[in-house]
């Protein structure tokens, strides 16, 4: 059987070991994904899927797809991205890294590549493949946090009329389950400054939303 390191970091590693031992359910999916190699033909680094999953789970994060650190360390949001996306959420990396708060599935497991601008798309495979699964166990779930337009396309029916910056301005029309959110990589300092909107209006009632679904 293939082996890999179910996470790069040590301080994380006891966490992620409680998350996949709480529910059968949970353990084999988690198992399952982890050892995928559906498009590993395709993939320049190889196969290997990137997420957390805990039966606990409070908010599910449905991103795009790792990128080349993240594929290096195994652990979901490891990077500048990473650091952003927290300070949106107003949560700790203690905090983001309890399995028991936070689910983080991405619309692509791996790694896809670089392209001309920026990473290739997450593999259309791995959303259809896997999350009805993942969303079948994670029962607890009271927020979906979509970040990006492959994440809103997919969860959103009317995100493919819309875009991306209508999709995150209308976020009150989708609480109290799903929250759009455009993606924190520093690429997007264009779009933020475009639209000062976000920050004044949108990160004040998301962090309210984060906090009402882990301690409401």
């Amino acid at each position: 059987m293939l082996k890999r390191p179910i996470f790069g970091l040590g301080k994380y590693v006891n966490n992620i070991m409680t998350a996949i031992n709480e529910g059968e359910e949970a353990r084999r999916l988690y198992k399952e994904i982890r050892f995928c190699t559906h498009c590993e033909p395709e993939l320049p680094c190889g196969a290997n899927p990137v997420l957390s999953i805990d039966a606990r789970a409070k908010i599910l994060i449905v991103g795009q797809a790792p990128g080349s650190k993240v594929h290096d360390s195994g652990i979901p949001w490891n990077d500048q991205s990473g650091r952003e996306l927290r300070n949106w959420l107003g949560v700790t990396e203690d905090e983001f890294y309890n399995p028991q708060n936070f689910a983080i599935v991405p619309m692509g497991f791996c790694y896809p590549g670089k392209g001309k601008q920026g990473d290739l798309p997450p593999k259309k495979v791995c959303a259809p493949m896997w999350h009805p699964a993942v969303n079948a166990v994670l029962k607890h779930v009271k927020l979906t946090l979509l970040i990006g337009k492959y994440a809103q396309d997919y969860y959103l029916p009317t995100a493919l009329q819309i875009t991306l910056t209508k999709a995150v301005a209308d976020f009150a029309l989708y609480l109290p389950d799903f929250f759009p959110l455009p993606h924190p990589s520093p690429r997007n300092f264009i779009w933020k400054a475009r639209n000062p909107w976000f920050n004044e209006s949108v990160l004040p009632v998301l962090k309210d939303e984060v906090q009402k679904a882990l301690y409401g």
